[in-house]
């Protein structure tokens, strides 16, 4: 009997438990987020309609990493995530500063994430405090991801799904509004409503400066990059989710920008509050904010969901075979085959949260969070340039070989390395961005020299 046909992964130990809907939703959810049911009028207002284009040219590098990522996951599925792939190809100092970025990046996030799940809450529950919230939220997420990883699929699954239906909702709204030629507050539901006289109305300046807002969309793609070890038939499942959710993404989200600026004209979208409410509001639904609030709930508690899941697996990958005794156990899997361990002190370090409200003013959390967010154009370089080593590690007979190669390798690559870069440098071109830049790269830096320093402690 093949090996991967049991319920754990051979050398992992891992339980192989999420199925191909699982990782489909897991990949698509983690990427739908409150930036677009929330800040999408801020979006629309800065590139106006050239921020559809702004998306499709994102979508493809994030499709080209997504291939990079899956070709790296199907030479090893045994692999607990791809930072391990980074240790071998790229070195082992490389995979040190990669791997504690990641966990810390998904830590600060989620920290964020039960923040607004708790202001969310006050929409219903004014006096409710926020760190009631907090707690409650955590404490159901880790009993579920500690239970068995299909009980993380399924309420990934779930949650995913609730804002796949909002935003379907809003483009047959938009396709049945244009259909009848609608009377709106500003105008007539109308595809002419997408232009509104430019396609660039604040020129190439508005339209390069929303790639920062579009490319931090999409993070949390790279997700999947967490589950080959703990996904049935990775060989099967792994290529199919990679080649549908990126043309899922772009749909949904190039759907739902298309929708709201053929109801409203982009310059008559709320920047301050969400597009969403606007349209359902406009046409007459009185409970759409409490609609949409409960959607953005929802997001947030898929992203502390996938934080929990994913810190879990990289500080169990981070600190597996550590001499370390604290280190160890954190290191180790339990007899259902999970970091229960890893999951448990993850969940605690995101449940600081609580605290730092408190203690913290929001602007320096603000910032944390935003160096975070930024590393992530880090982190999807070197998985990139990790694929390009990978496969110039490979003969040519192993190169034919591949099922599932990356398509006009080796440009493909230079292409999504080159973009990443260009993002890059549009943040120094916004105070607020360009500070998240600099921190982004002095904790690179230090992370990096604390390596050094540690590896040199232990020869």
């Amino acid at each position: 009997m093949n090996i991967l046909s049991k319920e754990k992964s051979g050398e992992s130990g891992m339980e192989r438990g999420l199925k191909s809907r699982h990782v489909q939703l897991i990949a698509l959810g983690g990427t739908i987020g409150t930036g677009l049911f929330l800040g999408a009028g801020q979006s629309i207002h800065l590139a106006g309609p050239s921020l559809i284009l702004a998306y499709l040219i994102a979508g493809l590098a994030c499709f080209f990493l997504m291939r990079a990522l899956g070709e790296l996951l199907l030479s090893n599925t045994e692999c607990v995530s791809f930072i391990d792939f980074i240790k071998k190809y790229l070195g082992p100092k490389t995979g040190f500063v990669a791997g504690w970025t990641y966990l810390v990046c998904w830590i600060t996030i989620a920290m964020a994430e039960i923040t607004a799940a708790g202001l969310y809450m006050q929409f219903w529950f004014p006096d409710l405090p926020i760190w009631v919230t907090g707690l409650f939220l955590l404490v159901v997420l880790f009993l579920l991801n500690s239970i068995t990883v299909s009980a993380f699929g399924e309420t990934e699954f779930w949650f995913a799904i609730i804002k796949v239906i909002a935003i379907i909702v809003l483009i047959l709204t938009g396709v049945i509004l244009v259909s009848i030629h609608y009377k709106t507050p500003v105008g007539y539901a109308s595809i002419s409503n997408l232009t509104n006289g430019s396609f660039f109305p604040h020129g190439f300046k508005g339209f390069f400066l929303s790639f920062q807002m579009v490319i931090f969309s999409f993070v949390g793609i790279e997700m999947i990059g967490m589950t080959a070890s703990e996904t049935k038939d990775p060989q099967k499942i792994i290529p199919k989710c990679i080649n549908d959710v990126p043309v899922r993404i772009i749909l949904f989200y190039v759907g739902s920008l298309v929708a709201l600026m053929c109801i409203y004209p982009w310059n008559f979208v709320s920047p301050s509050s969400s597009p969403f409410v606007q349209v359902f509001q406009g046409i007459g639904i009185k409970s759409a904010a409490a609609i949409v609030n409960f959607v953005v709930l929802t997001a947030a508690a898929s992203s502390c969901n996938s934080a929990i899941f994913t810190t879990g697996r990289m500080m169990y990958s981070l600190t597996k075979g550590s001499k370390n005794k604290f280190a160890k156990r954190l290191g180790t899997l339990s007899k259902r085959g999970l970091p229960t361990a890893a999951i448990f002190f993850s969940t605690l370090l995101i449940g600081l949260s609580v605290i730092l409200d408190i203690v913290m003013p929001s602007g320096v959390f603000d910032f944390i969070s935003s160096v975070a967010t930024t590393c992530f154009l880090f982190i999807w370089s070197l998985i990139v340039i990790t694929h390009y080593q990978y496969r110039k590690s490979l003969s040519k007979e192993q190169t034919n070989a591949l099922t599932f190669k990356m398509p006009f390798f080796p440009y493909s690559d230079f292409f999504t390395v080159g973009f990443l870069v260009f993002v890059g440098v549009i943040l120094i071109f916004r105070i607020q961005t360009l500070v998240a830049l600099l921190g982004s790269v002095v904790w690179l830096i230090g992370l990096y020299g604390f390596e050094i320093y540690r590896s040199k402690k232990l020869e």
